[in-house]
């Protein structure tokens, strides 16, 4: 490029125009990249400095910056600077074996296209625990910059000093890159904050702020601005603390959720400043508005009804066009008279005549020789085993091995002797060694696998060194472990000492060589699995035979050899007589340049090596001066298949052609463990030509063909071959999936050989080996070309000009991304281009795919080094991820950094690819940074909904319901009627009444016993002893409080029997009771000031309470959070004096208030409904009906009596009729867990009623010991119905592992049911005493995002189970409406819940009563239908469905099923999501992951999580949260927060306050864990 010394930045403003324009020109195809390239060098030409082209390194340049401000000094300045300082750096910090310049410039050029774009990506959160090693301050603004080191660090000494702003405009405070964020953000925050709530009601009275009092604003700007909300979230105890209903930033039921939030969270130009986490979230939503790769095209649905993109093919996509290729040949095997015809007969023969030539030289750890082996001593001690095997292993003699039996060789490879001998003793006796790695610990990475591999061959016995076995690992008595997945093993020493020298006339049985195996080498599969490709005698021999030939090797030839030496090295070698030197991998590493000395020392003619071994000794080469390589004739690269070997090569050669190496003796080759050598290159003659190279375009090979790379010599591969096809093979190229199809000339295939020498057979598994070994290939119309079977070599190439071979890559590092191939290996090395010094150890990077939502998704995995920075390690993957998605365009799914060393290691060092891919699907990578690109990557979601337009009329809907013989969805209980004791009711419409009548006619029946947490009876109340109490309490309120009638006061009580006088009280005195939880002592600054609020919001004229409670209101710790000087009047009703009032209250009518009950919703709502007294007297009557309530029963109460039907059950029912109530307070169990349980069998009660919270403690606290309840003697087989009360879905989970855990202490599994209620109706269903029992129904999931109801069979794929919510009681009428046009349903659609029924609230309670704002949601009509009766809505979406079973009167049952709050349904992609399911899939994603609650912010889903393990396990969760979300839900998460346990905020009644928590999120008073945001 014309521009490689310009910096763009420093270049006039109107020449930057000009270019861009050029760059727009091409874009759209309006010039020629040629006159691109002309014009815009002419632009640049004034302004290039021309430098001096520095000398070639293989130090690589840094990155340019892929967003700087300042202007970076000139590469090529940079480039020595750097040099200098990194000459004496060891050789290991990198792994070349990827290392080419050409890519490395391609990679820089690539991040300097994005350099322009100046993309600020936000950086993860991280608690300071979490940290790996980072010396960076945590938590600063993300430095969007990636300048060079000397920028980074003026700007971080910036944000500490903050200079004034004129010193550089360039150089910004990260303070003022936050706001110019801010600024210039495009979607205002506060507009995209409502889009998650739009086209939903609220349900919240709304009150026009007009009409407010002051004061009532002044309260909640008070609370809103100055102090925080009443937070849980802040204290964040370690296990959950006590539950606390909290009002999100004192919304008051009148304000919807907009505007209450906005005059806290936003400034004036609506982005909420304050928080920088919403800051990063405009930063993520700026980074998401680049357009994705892939345009976006038609959808087509698939057999699962799964609506999935299928990206149309692109018609430029390059399609292979040249003829179907034809087999190529390789020269005949020539026959040489004096070949022997066994490779055992070769090594007796020189065992015999040639006894004292040297056959292998081993070196010591240090590199020098250690021993050598004559060929004389190989032979004896190989006979001397095999006879050993064959006669002596046994007890008496007795034969244990027979030949073809199998046996493992485990040596470690600085032992090669030993292993000489024993593969040759195996030989010799005819058994088939197969040669495995030492293993070193239980632990190590794919030892299981090893042993399927043992376990399918039938291994049982193990030869090996005495000093291997001393260093196996062993149990405390001294055996040998059982190591996992292994075979039981019998181990054998082969050390001379131990054998048996044969008699005189034994000798070992030489057959010639025929098809039976003579070993087996293990090779392991993508997916992890090690199998055995069995080699026959007959192969072994003609793979020598074919080696020979290719290599001309002759007699008493030197070589030297490294791993993939045994063809060479242990069985060609022999075969020829040659002498081999050995140089394991422990003298490789601790001296890198020993191979290139022993070549020197012994004139070495060969030398087998990999490109590590290249790279390593040019590394180390100046150590040496006087070494001399012309004695190699042959210098044969192993892995010369590998597409990076060349720049290895290359380098090598340039380092050493001074030292007398020539360029034509350098001989890549080609081999897989199922074809053995594929192709050899030939050493040349001397002066020759050197084979031409091939450099492919990358887009062309990811689909399959061979482009030459012409235009951008960024995403260019230079391939080098690897020869011709060995002697007698013949050779194809197929397509590598689908049946075996020739390719095209010009495409990219599988290499497939025909050849004597090559594997025969996966041992012991036939099928596998029919697909590989037995392989016919077929022209374009399926027709077989021949009878003659190939075998697959895993190798992906092409045959090039000449018939020379060219390998692309292997079938194995293959990952097909949308229909495109692309090779892990070249991911690899783009990923290790981006300046990998600062950030990567040692050059370790995993590349693998997994699958996730119908795709393969690439995930980057590579170890970080210890002393990397954060913000260094951040900006290397994001610059990965541009540099990945410019050269390869293929989107990232997941890149993560996991600490040095951690990594699961192969024997030779390399990482081992299926054991981290298992570690990251199972949670077990624990990575120490990490970032998902899903947004970017996942471009086949489904498209978005788009809804219908809701102008339907009540006439098209009627006729669409008949037509379609759907039934309106409506649902009734019985009728009130009139009962027998009429009477009774007629008189007491008021339940003062009836509590007076209880006590006139039967004073001393007992109606409350109160149990404290031994279980033992702390209070009981009569009820006249009620009666009496209520007196005194209603004279204390006149006389003390001077109240008048109609007047608020608030009951503030812990649960129990005073409660319950002070409400009779009240009423008696003619107020309005008003029950409020009391503060929590150990929590004041959380719960006190819900409190206040409820004390100031419904304007109460005095407060009730206890001594106790009274002193807490007063204390100093109160007033720390609320202002004690204000309180009413405090009256303690604990030892008043014994008065009567002069009469007591009766109202006028029964629709005067009997009380006000104040609750905090699930959206974090509070709202006060008034009760009247006649809904009062319906609701106990109803109850009373439903539950068969009558003066003898005794029912057992374990729920908070504060709000709803707990308050109804516990203070209420008993007084109306006459039965008896056993009172638990829920927190006693928190001392003592089976107390409700014991109490239950103890009274034997038929009839209990709990909450969530307390089913949850018993499930998890008493779960494990049914058999301690049994020895005590509990017994609930008395229970008949325990009900749960809430206001949301059921939890079937739990109440279904309650029923079966507490089976065994007699609980019947049709007793657990569930009730229902809400604000404008505290009792729509209780399952109650006759009836059926509730129903479970299965529903379709992504039927319900629609709206829609669709019945599937249990375990149906994408089913939700709903339960039954309890039988509507008596008096009640439901329907199900549509929200928007509130017109009826049908039953197959889901819509909000609408209630008729006498006892309904009569209103939210607002100061002025605002009556039509109360008319929307309590007296509602239906728009069509059936205009006349009044609705109150619920805000619950459910449906209705006609059940099999019959109810009292015999007709069919209608079940209602609650499915979720509207208010807290997700509207994403236009479809309706509910929290809870989501939660789900995310709670089952890790066993770590305790509770969970998601939320949307700004049309991004933020997902939370409650981390219940170690911290390391924090970011592991990220992938799986993300993985599990769109697999289930087709929905991308943008936001992962981890957090303690106990910070999600939970009510009283067990619920989520999730809009609490959103708050307490974005107003960054949470303390995360970990905060990933998704790219």
């Amino acid at each position: 490029m014309a521009d490689r010394g310009v910096d763009l930045s420093a270049l006039p403003k109107e020449v930057r125009d000009q270019l861009a324009e050029l760059d727009l020109e091409l874009s759209e195809g309006d010039i020629t990249q040629k006159g691109y390239e002309k014009k815009r060098a002419k632009l640049l030409a004034p302004y290039i400095i021309h430098t001096p082209p520095p000398p070639p390194q293989n130090v690589q340049p840094p990155a340019p910056s892929s967003s700087s401000h300042a202007p970076p000094p000139s590469s090529s300045s940079r480039y020595r600077e750097r040099r200098t300082r990194r000459t004496h750096r060891s050789g290991g910090t990198r792994d070349d074996r990827y290392r080419s310049d050409i890519h490395t410039e391609a990679v820089q050029a690539a991040l300097a296209k994005h350099k322009e774009e100046k993309m600020a990506l936000p950086m993860p959160t991280k608690r300071r625990s979490t940290y790996v090693q980072s010396p960076i301050e945590t938590r600063t603004p993300p430095d969007s910059s990636s300048g060079s080191e000397d920028e980074t660090a003026v700007r971080r000494q910036s944000s500490v000093v903050a200079p004034q702003p004129q010193v550089n405009p360039n150089l910004q405070s990260p303070e003022s890159w936050v706001n110019h964020i801010v600024q210039g953000s495009s979607t205002s925050s506060s507009a995209s904050s409502t889009l998650s709530q739009e086209a939903k009601p609220h349900y919240s009275t709304f009150v026009p702020l007009k009409h407010v009092d002051i004061s009532l604003l002044s309260l909640t700007a008070h609370s809103e601005n100055s102090a925080p909300p009443p937070d849980v979230t802040a204290v964040a105890p370690p296990a959950r603390g006590p539950r606390v209903d909290l009002p999100s930033n004192a919304v008051v039921r009148g304000m919807s959720r907009g505007q209450s939030r906005s005059s806290m969270m936003e400034t004036a130009d609506g982005v909420p400043v304050s928080s920088r986490v919403s800051t990063k979230i405009q930063q993520l939503l700026n980074t998401l508005k680049r357009p994705k790769r892939p345009p976006l095209s038609d959808f087509f649905t698939d057999d699962a009804e799964e609506i999935v993109e299928v990206p149309q093919p692109d018609p430029n996509t390059p399609k292979p066009e040249g003829r179907q290729i034809i087999p190529v040949k390789g020269e005949p095997l020539g026959v040489v008279s004096n070949w022997p015809p066994a490779l055992q007969a070769a090594l007796a023969r020189w065992g015999a005549t040639q006894g004292k030539s040297p056959a292998l030289t081993a070196l010591d750890i240090t590199g020098k020789p250690l021993y050598t082996l004559t060929y004389g001593k190989l032979w004896s001690r190989s006979v001397k085993l095999a006879y050993t095997l064959l006669n002596k292993l046994g007890t008496k003699n007795e034969q244990i091995l027979k030949p073809g039996d199998r046996v493992a060789l485990v040596y470690p490879n600085s032992d090669p002797g030993m292993f000489w001998v024993a593969f040759y003793g195996c030989l010799l006796a005819e058994v088939i060694p197969v040669p495995i790695e030492v293993p070193l610990s239980r632990k190590d990475a794919g030892i299981s696998q090893v042993g399927f591999l043992l376990g399918s061959c039938g291994v049982g016995l193990a030869l090996t060194s005495e000093i291997c076995l001393k260093g196996l690992p062993k149990t405390p008595t001294g055996e040998i472990l059982q190591f996992k997945g292994w075979p039981r093993m019998k181990w054998v020493i082969t050390d001379s000492k131990y054998l048996t020298k044969p008699s005189k006339d034994w000798q070992p049985h030489i057959p010639t060589a025929n098809t039976d195996p003579a070993y087996i080498e293990y090779k392991a599969n993508k997916e992890g699995t090690v199998v055995g490709v069995a080699v026959s005698k007959v192969a072994m021999l003609t793979h020598c035979q074919s080696l020979t030939q290719a290599c001309n090797y002759c007699e008493a030839n030197l070589t030297y050899v490294f791993d993939m030496g045994l063809w060479h090295g242990v069985l060609t070698a022999v075969m020829n007589r040659i002498h081999t030197i050995s140089v394991p991998y422990a003298v490789m590493k601790a001296c890198p340049l020993s191979w290139v000395q022993r070549v020197h020392i012994h004139k070495a003619r060969v030398a087998l090596v990999k490109c590590r071994d290249l790279h390593w000794a040019m590394m180390a080469h100046r150590e040496q001066r006087d070494i001399s390589l012309a004695s190699l004739r042959m210098l044969i690269v192993a892995d010369g298949a590998n597409p990076w070997s060349v720049s290895s090569c290359d380098a090598f050669l340039n380092k050493f052609q001074s030292h007398g190496l020539k360029p034509e003796v350098i001989c890549p080759c080609a081999t897989s463990p199922e074809a053995m050598t594929v192709a050899i290159r030939r050493s040349g003659v001397p002066g020759a030509p050197l084979p031409a190279r091939a450099i492919l375009s990358m887009g062309g090979l990811s689909h399959g063909v061979i482009r030459v790379n012409t235009e951008d010599k960024n995403s260019a591969l230079t391939v080098q071959d690897v020869g011709h096809v060995m002697p007698g093979a013949l050779m194809c190229i197929v397509k590598p999936d689908g049946p075996p199809q020739l390719c095209k000339t010009d495409e990219i295939g599988e290499i497939i050989i025909n050849s004597r020498a090559g594997g025969n057979m996966y041992y012991g598994l036939p099928g596998l080996t029919k697909n590989t070994f037995e392989v016919i290939p077929v022209n374009a119309n399926g027709v077989p070309i021949g009878e003659i079977p190939f075998v697959r070599s895993g190798l992906l190439g092409f045959v090039g000009p000449g018939s020379l071979i060219f390998v692309v890559g292997k079938i194995e590092g293959l990952l097909m991304v949308s229909g495109r191939r692309h090779n892990a290996d070249d991911l690899v090395a783009t990923a290790l281009a981006v300046e990998p010094v600062k950030t990567v150890y040692r050059g370790r990077i995993a590349v693998f795919s997994v699958t996730v939502f119908y795709d393969e998704r690439v995930v980057i995995v590579a170890e970080q080094r210890p002393d990397a920075s954060e913000e260094d390690s951040f900006q290397w993957m994001s610059r990965v991820l541009q540099a990945i998605d410019s050269i390869h365009q293929v989107g990232l799914y997941c890149l993560a950094l996991v600490p040095a060393n951690t990594l699961p290691k192969t024997p030779l060092g390399g990482i081992h690819i299926s054991d981290t891919k298992q570690f990251f699907l199972e949670g077990n990578l624990h990575p120490c940074n990490i970032l998902m690109c899903p947004h970017t990557c996942v471009t086949n979601l489904p498209k978005p909904r788009q809804k219908q337009p809701v102008g339907v009329g009540p006439a098209s809907v009627m006729v669409g319901n008949l037509v379609a013989g759907k039934r309106i969805a409506q649902a009734a209980g019985r009728d009130l009627g009139l009962i027998e004791d009429q009477d009774l009711v007629r008189k007491h419409q008021y339940l003062t009444e009836a509590l007076q009548w209880r006590a006139q006619t039967d004073p001393d029946h007992v109606l409350y016993i109160l149990l404290n947490a031994k279980g033992v009876t702390v209070g009981t109340a009569t009820c006249v002893q009620l009666h009496k109490r209520a007196e005194k309490i209603a004279a204390a309120l006149t006389e003390k409080g001077s109240i008048n009638t109609g007047e608020n006061v608030v009951l503030l009580y812990p649960p129990g029997i005073d409660l319950i006088a002070a409400f009779y009280g009240c009423l008696y005195a003619g107020c309005v009771p008003v029950n409020v939880r009391p503060p929590h002592p150990q929590n004041l600054a959380a719960t006190l000031p819900t409190v206040r609020m409820i004390i100031d919001v419904s304007k109460a004229a005095c407060i009730l309470t206890t001594q106790n409670l009274m002193r807490t209101l007063r204390s100093k710790e109160a007033a720390a959070s609320v202002n004690v000087k204000t309180w009413p009047t405090i009256i303690d009703t604990d030892d008043l004096p014994r008065r009567r009032p002069p009469q007591i209250y009766k109202p006028p009518t029964a629709e005067m208030i009997a009380y006000l009950d104040f609750s905090v919703s699930t959206t974090g709502m509070l709202t006060g409904v008034k009760i009247s007294h006649a809904a009062v007297s319906a609701l106990c009557r109803s109850i009373k009906l439903q539950c068969e309530l009558y003066s003898s029963r005794q029912i057992a109460i374990c729920l908070d009596p504060y709000c709803g039907l707990g308050f109804v059950l516990w203070c209420l029912a008993s007084v109306y009729s006459g039965h008896q109530s056993i009172l638990i307070p829920p927190f006693e169990l928190e001392t003592s867990l089976s107390l409700w349980l014991s109490t239950l069998s103890q009274y034997r009660i038929r009839d209990t009623f709990c909450s969530y919270s307390v089913m949850e403690l018993c499930t998890k606290g008493l779960g494990t010991q049914t058999d301690l309840l049994k020895a005590r003697g509990v017994n609930l087989s008395c229970v008949r119905s325990c009900v749960v009360i809430a206001e949301e879905r059921p939890r079937l989970a739990l109440t279904h592992s309650f029923s079966k855990l507490f089976k065994d202490v007699g609980l019947s599994s049709r007793a657990v049911s569930t009730a229902f209620g809400s604000r404008v109706n505290l009792a729509i269903c209780l399952q109650g005493t006759t009836g059926p029992d509730p129903c479970t129904v299965y529903v379709d999931m992504k039927s319900l995002r629609h709206d829609r109801v669709r019945l599937v069979e249990r375990g149906a794929p994408q089913s939700l189970p709903l339960m039954e919510s309890g039988k509507i009681l008596p008096g009640v009428r439901v329907i199900i409406v549509n929200p928007e046009t509130r017109g009826p349903l049908g039953d197959s659609h889901l819509g909000e819940i609408w209630v008729n029924s006498p006892h309904s609230a009569s209103g939210y309670y607002t100061i002025y009563g605002e009556e039509s704002l109360q008319a929307d949601h309590f007296n509602t009509k239906l728009s069509f239908g059936d205009p006349h009766t009044l609705w109150a809505r619920t805000g619950y979406l459910g449906f209705v469905k006609r059940t099999e079973l019959l109810d009292a009167s015999g007709d069919r049952h209608d079940a209602l099923f609650v499915v979720g709050s509207l208010d807290e349904t997700l509207e994403l992609r236009g479809l309706r999501y509910h929290p809870i399911d989501i939660e789900t899939s995310v709670s089952r994603a890790h066993r770590s992951i305790a509770e969970s609650a998601v939320f949307t912010w700004t049309n991004l889903l933020v997902v939370v999580s409650e981390l219940c393990g170690s911290e390391q396990d924090a970011l592991d969760l990220v992938p799986l949260i993300t993985n599990v979300v769109l697999e289930e839900h087709h929905l991308i998460v943008g936001v992962v927060v981890i957090v303690d346990p106990g910070v999600i905020p939970i009510n009283s009644r067990g619920e989520k306050q999730r809009m609490h928590l959103r708050d307490s999120f974005l107003a960054d008073q949470l303390d995360p864990i970990y905060v990933a945001y998704n790219m």
